[in-house]
């Protein structure tokens, strides 16, 4: 089977506890931007936000439904990156992204693949921070 032209990775659920305090930590703290937030039945909500309005997969914030869901918020990886944030100017948004209170687990490495870091999201999903590598 051979990839269509069409075809690409759109959405990611990630289960979170509340989607208010999940939508306020991705837009104000990690600064992506909002895209939809509607209401659906029986109170859930389609709740998406990507890094910048025109960037690739986006993250669908889905709320925690019953217990064995609520269990896996913060270790839908099982405690490994899980999440990859490209960025053209890692110096750039890994300051503005510690500025916002972002934590971080480690300083800045570089790598063969680029400049990366490992943060964790307010659940404590963990995240790369990469950008190109240095010249």
């Amino acid at each position: 089977m051979t990839g269509s032209a069409d075809r690409r990775l759109g959405l990611v659920a990630l289960v979170v506890a509340d989607y208010d305090e999940a939508l306020a930590w991705y837009c104000d703290v990690a600064g992506f931007t909002a895209i939809e937030d509607t209401a659906l039945p029986g109170g859930k909500r389609w709740v998406v936000v990507a890094p910048s309005a025109d960037a690739g997969a986006r993250l669908l914030l889905a709320k925690a439904d019953g217990a064995a869901q609520a269990a896996r918020v913060g270790d839908q990886t099982g405690g490994r990156v899980g999440f990859f944030l490209n960025t053209d100017d890692f110096p750039r948004d890994h300051a503005a992204m510690l500025a916002r209170g972002v934590r971080f687990l480690e300083q800045p490495r570089h790598e063969a693949y680029g400049s990366v870091a490992v943060f964790e999201d307010l659940y404590g999903n963990k995240w790369d921070l990469i950008g190109p590598p240095r010249a």
